[in-house]
């Protein structure tokens, strides 16, 4: 099936869009370098397009898909694992941003804090080299990072907010919505509809969301598949 819609297959649009400078692949199949994010694509199923998939995958691991509907599994491929996601977005309006502490963009020089925070906090997929797909930005406080929010799959006009997550210790504070509110407001200034995806049992995640004007668009699979060959191999 041809997608009705880009954000029903967001890997594949961003990767043939804006971030084709991380993209590997051939045929009907495309990967995020594993260090940018572990994510794979393709436009429509196929025994061809899975074929593909499998050329580029690094040996040993799994092709990570974000995709609208559970494809078949095809021949000669397993199923690791099969998560349900739901698919949110920003509404037409603004934000406004609020008041808050310094804000820090996050670059090569912060990978070992952002690196911990997303650790502690579990938000999501983070590789080494996620900071080079946007721009993330956090708040600082006696050296710690205590909040991060960025942007991380980028489509033409949508632009998924992704790695929100604050310390244990700084909850409560707003800080999450803080630099979410900044984010959002850059990205409707750019003519950008901000997006993300969260776990469908995330509910204060999901209520922070709504407040920021947030509704469900969409239920996702983030579908791990794996070919057999590379179980024998690893």
């Amino acid at each position: 099936m041809t997608h009705a819609h880009p954000l029903d297959n967001p890997v594949w649009h961003a990767l043939r869009g804006p971030h084709a400078r991380f993209a590997v692949g051939r045929g009907l199949a495309l990967h995020y370098q594993r260090e940018v994010a572990a994510f794979s694509a393709f436009d429509d199923s196929s025994a061809q397009a899975y074929a593909d998939l499998a050329l580029d995958l690094p040996a040993g691991t799994e092709a990570r898909l974000v995709r609208r509907e559970v494809d078949p599994l095809p021949d000669g491929w397993v199923e690791v694992s099969r998560i349900p996601l739901l698919q949110m977005m920003a509404g037409q309006g603004d934000v406004d941003p609020i008041d808050g502490p310094a804000v820090v963009s996050l670059g090569a020089a912060h990978v070992a804090a952002a690196t911990a925070l997303v650790d502690l906090t579990k938000p999501g997929p983070f590789g080494p080299r996620t900071l080079e797909m946007g721009r993330f930005i956090g708040v600082f406080e006696n050296g710690e990072l205590l909040a991060m929010a960025g942007e991380r799959m980028h489509l033409p006009g949508y632009i998924e907010m992704s790695a929100i997550c604050t310390h244990p210790q700084a909850r409560g504070r707003r800080l999450a919505e803080y630099l979410m509110r900044r984010l959002m407001h850059a990205a409707f200034a750019r003519g950008e509809r901000p997006f993300l995806h969260v776990l469908p049992d995330n509910d204060a995640a999901i209520a922070l969301y709504r407040r920021l004007g947030f509704e469900v668009r969409a239920e996702m699979q983030y579908l791990w598949r794996r070919p057999q060959a590379a179980l024998s191999r690893s």
